[in-house]
């Protein structure tokens, strides 16, 4: 398999709020060597276990509650307003490295709520997003847990369409769901009724999608890079997939197969935004390995 040619693109790997996170933690780190995050700073498992050789610590909320006088981190997802109310209480220091785009969505929906609570409109707050997911957990807390959140238009009969609907999404998902579920409130919503949609999907994630769809059908052969707790990097795997059937998922560079590089002549390594660079590298490096 002499000959093949291997392509990091250049777009992949962390975005900028991923990227200020991290930043923000080896500052500290190499002041103190030592610090607590508040769930794993990145989905990817890899980036994790560096910065926990650099004492990173990551804890849950059940011990960050426990915690007293201590400096703990906040990841790019964001949290929602009862982790700050705790942090005071407590006398915990937080370092905010909770992304821009996200911190702006927050305050939307919270300003959204707020005014829905005094007009009595009896306005749903509906999310598009993943149940669970650290960003949506954080947005869900700006309406006091009232917020409906949708996986698909599968899920939208949990929203009474005789009330007005204020419809956000999550900064990740992708911008063809979001219009499928715009399109489908659209059609149930009783006549008459108020239904508002606002696009807060991140824009440095969406524009991804057109680059790598390229990227991955002018390859023999695409490893897609990222960590099995990725939102962002299943979504992205997907659209790489749809145009070459030839991709594959992989979390680290063990999990390269020599099988599916044969007859390869060219070879396309991509990620997701929570994947770090230097993985990527190292997949291309035992990619080599084996092309050899």
């Amino acid at each position: 398999m002499g000959g093949v040619s291997i392509e990091i693109d250049s777009l992949s790997g962390f975005c900028f709020g991923v990227v200020t996170a991290i930043n923000k933690a080896e500052e500290e780190l190499s002041r103190d060597g030592k610090m607590y995050c508040l769930g794993d700073i990145v989905h990817n498992t890899a980036e994790v276990e560096r910065l926990k050789l650099k004492g990173l610590e990551t804890i849950d909320h059940d011990t960050f509650a426990g915690m007293r006088g201590t400096k703990v981190l906040l990841r790019a997802h964001g949290e929602p307003p009862s982790t700050y109310a705790c942090a005071k209480s407590n006398g915990i220091t937080i370092i905010d490295a909770t992304c821009p785009v996200v911190l702006k969505l927050q305050q939307r929906i919270k300003e959204a709520y707020d005014t829905a609570m005094s007009d009595k409109s009896g306005t749903q707050i509906v999310i598009y997003g993943r149940k669970g997911h650290a960003e949506v957990n954080g947005l869900v807390g700006q309406t006091n847990g009232s917020a409906i959140v949708v996986e698909s238009t599968a899920e939208l009969d949990m929203i009474d369409f005789s009330r007005p609907v204020c419809l956000y999404s999550q900064t990740t998902k992708s911008l063809e769901g979001f219009k499928s579920i715009i399109d489908e409130i659209a059609r149930r919503m009783t006549p008459g009724v108020r239904f508002s949609s606002y696009d807060t999907i991140c824009r440095q994630v969406a524009n991804r999608v057109e680059h790598l769809r390229e990227f991955a059908s002018r390859h023999d052969v695409v490893l897609f890079v990222a960590g099995e707790k990725s939102s962002n990097g299943r979504i992205l795997f997907g659209h790489c997939k749809a145009v070459n059937a030839r991709t594959h998922l992989v979390a680290d560079p063990g999990q390269v197969m020599p099988e599916w590089l044969m007859e390869a002549t060219s070879i396309g390594i991509c990620g997701a935004t929570s994947t770090p660079r230097w993985l990527m590298e190292d997949v291309a490096a035992r990619t080599r390995n084996l092309c050899s």
